[in-house]
């Protein structure tokens, strides 16, 4: 998992990848590293995905544009656009069936 700026976060949805998946959080929450923890898991067990990760406090303006309730929180963009946020990190199979349908799509343009 990567951690990058609020800036290079801005450019990776506005270059519209193919699919970019945001691990928002903040470092003295004791529930965002075990999520964190779960995702980087779920990360090796599929070929080419790659999470990004934010720290929330560093880039305010994110939380206000996408409306961040709370951290934890995992956002999936396809193509610029947001089309799933999950609070809930109930396991490791939830996460990883839950990321599997867009591990999926993307393999099938490449």
């Amino acid at each position: 998992m990567k951690e990058i700026s609020g800036e290079q976060l801005k450019q990776s949805i506005a270059g519209r990848e193919e699919l970019t998946i945001v691990f928002v959080h903040t470092p003295l929450c004791g529930t965002c590293k075990l999520a964190r923890t779960m995702l980087e898991l779920v990360e090796e067990s599929f070929h080419g995905l790659q999470i990004v990760s934010i720290n929330i406090n560093e880039a305010p303006w994110f939380a206000q544009e996408w409306k961040i309730e709370s951290v934890p929180c995992l956002l999936v963009f396809q193509k610029g656009l947001g089309v799933e946020r999950i609070y809930a990190f109930r396991s490791l199979p939830y996460l990883h069936n839950l990321l599997k349908k867009y591990v999926s799509y993307t393999n099938s343009f490449q």
